[in-house]
């Protein structure tokens, strides 16, 4: 009998700074277990890229790093950020530079309030919550166009620059009800702006949102201003199902959506080419994290669930459903959880119990 041989993916390994070299070794472990039950191959390139690699070379990456990169059906990332170096070089030196060079144009953020877990919301009951934000990734108020004059001096002044094109705009804003229509949700987009006070580039977003929507009847929309989209995601949080913004809008209110899942110890996400000229990148969203790093407090269930998205981008679909429940079955069970969930538990008691459940399940 012909044995078939099982599929191999190439996935770039950056564990990066902090808690990234904790639970990104914890991702690796369950990956390989989970590639032992359903014959996937995984080939595993360590990149050494970080805040360890700057203070050594003066940069956060090789000069040719990311054509290094290119022959990776994946890339997962731990954290990047230390704090005796700018948060601006950090980011600009390795992470913004990999989402513009392969232009993954959309950041997808899953907000789950599972069963298990408490949201900081009293009126909100597991289950209550289950949104998904989509962030402009590229350009935006992220474009780093712009520059000093007079440096240093005291008449100093700093030019930051948004840049919004119609392309860009129109291409995540359509990713965002494509979502919907695909999503077991309740076939909402909410778009987020703040075109009262940016007249330019949000009423564009805004005016591209309205012809957007107008190719999908089926699905219900609403346009909030960020500031009110704050509040209504605090006050009304199960009403959201995707929500569309900006690069900046869509990084804070991301970063909300996870604080009132109950942890930003949960939270996932997904750096995409939804064209798949290139590889994706996939990464928790907490952070290095450098207040618990090496104590093994680290909850590496954001980074399992990013791997679950991984697989699933990757089409190890069966795999990806067996990793996102066990995470899910574990919560659930209340048994084994990290400080940040109220627990005792360590990154490897977390790791341990996940590969247990792959294994047995």
């Amino acid at each position: 009998m012909t044995q078939v041989k099982p599929k191999t993916f190439s996935i770039a390994v950056i564990p990066g700074d902090g808690i990234g070299r904790e639970v990104v070794p914890a991702a690796i472990s369950v990956l390989q277990r989970l590639g032992e039950k359903f014959g996937i191959g995984f080939d595993f390139l360590q990149l050494d890229w970080g805040s360890d690699y700057y203070f050594q070379h003066g940069s956060m990456m090789p000069a040719d790093g990311l054509d290094g990169l290119r022959s990776s059906d994946a890339i997962l990332l731990g954290a990047i950020g230390h704090p005796k170096i700018q948060d601006n070089i950090t980011l600009n030196g390795l992470l913004l530079p990999i989402r513009r060079v392969f232009d993954q144009f959309v950041n997808v953020r899953p907000a789950i309030l599972f069963p298990g877990v408490e949201s900081p919301l009293a009126h909100v009951k597991p289950g209550g919550i289950d949104m998904v934000v989509v962030r402009e990734n590229t350009e935006g108020e992220y474009a780093q166009v712009g520059g000093f004059v007079h440096h240093f001096d005291p008449k100093e002044v700093a030019v930051q620059t948004s840049v919004f094109t119609r392309p860009g705009v129109e291409r995540v804003i359509r990713f965002a009800f494509e979502l919907a229509v695909k999503r077991n949700g309740k076939k909402r987009v909410a778009s987020i702006t703040k075109s009262n006070a940016q007249a330019f580039g949000m009423v564009l977003w805004d005016r591209v949102f309205e012809e957007v929507k107008s190719q999908f009847p089926q699905i219900e929309t609403e346009s909030l201003l960020v500031d009110a989209a704050t509040i209504h995601m605090l006050k009304r949080p199960e009403s959201f199902d995707v929500v569309v913004a900006s690069n900046l809008f869509g990084d804070i209110l991301s970063d909300l959506s996870a604080a009132i899942t109950g942890s930003i110890g949960l939270a996932p996400s997904a750096n995409l080419d939804p064209l798949r000229r290139a590889p994706s990148m996939f990464e928790p969203v907490h952070g290095s994290a450098p207040d618990i790093a090496g104590q093994g407090k680290a909850n590496p269930l954001a980074t399992f669930f990013s791997a679950a998205m991984m697989l699933e981008h990757l089409g190890a679909g069966d795999a990806a459903q067996a990793l996102d429940g066990a995470v899910r079955n574990l919560l659930r069970e209340k048994k084994v959880r990290t400080p940040d969930l109220g627990g005792i538990s360590s990154t490897q008691d977390i790791t341990d119990a996940i590969v247990a459940a792959i294994v047995h399940g």
